[in-house]
């Protein structure tokens, strides 16, 4: 039984397809690091994300159904996108004055693996993003901000604000599925495609 107030997006079924998105994984030593900071931002009302599920996401896709998700896969196939360094550091919150989303910053082209999948996504319906691109990792969520919790939460930050975990380099983003549970997120890779060589 669907629980009372549950969004559709949570249920599963072949008529609900696969909800979706694109992204680039960090390393588990960065994870270890993000995880370090993340234990200072564990307040009531602050959802952390998993340290093993951490990722630059590139493009949200939704609910594919099942019989598009080959197509996404072909397409993404043949985004032809140079490997890049990254940087990871800069811990920020959005918005600003009710903080909702606490992420870490990623430098490196990005924007161009974005905008190449979102060239390759377009013919199959999938809309262009209306907001502009901005490469981060989401490290925590809240649920309802309360001014004290968003004090508390800025002032824990403050510290991290030009925290720098160093580069790592981007061969490869993944189409993954997420399957939403009372636990969590779930992710596993419906596909990986390399970036080319220098």
């Amino acid at each position: 039984m669907a629980q009372k107030g549950a969004k559709p997006e949570r249920r599963t079924g072949p008529e609900k397809g696969i909800r979706s998105f694109v992204a680039v994984d960090l390393p588990d030593s960065m994870r270890e690091e993000i995880a370090k900071v993340q234990k200072e931002m564990d307040l009531p009302g602050v959802r952390l994300v998993k340290p093993g599920l951490i990722h630059v996401t590139i493009k949200f896709l939704g609910d594919v159904p099942l019989p598009k998700v080959d197509r996404v896969v072909e397409a993404l196939g043949g985004v032809r996108r140079p490997a890049f360094t990254a940087r990871v550091g800069g811990v920020g919150a959005f918005p600003g004055r009710s903080i909702r989303v606490v992420w870490i910053g990623a430098e490196g082209d990005f924007k161009g693996l974005f905008s190449a999948v979102e060239e390759a996504l377009v013919p199959l319906g999938f809309p262009r993003e209306e907001r502009k691109f901005t490469s981060h990792a989401t490290i925590a969520r809240v649920a309802r901000p309360s001014p004290e919790t968003t004090a508390l939460l800025a002032e824990r930050l403050a510290p991290f604000r030009e925290i720098d975990l160093g580069e790592f380099r981007v061969e490869e983003f993944s189409l993954k599925k997420s399957t939403l549970t009372p636990g969590g997120p779930i992710y596993e890779d419906i596909g990986s495609f390399p970036l080319t060589s220098d």
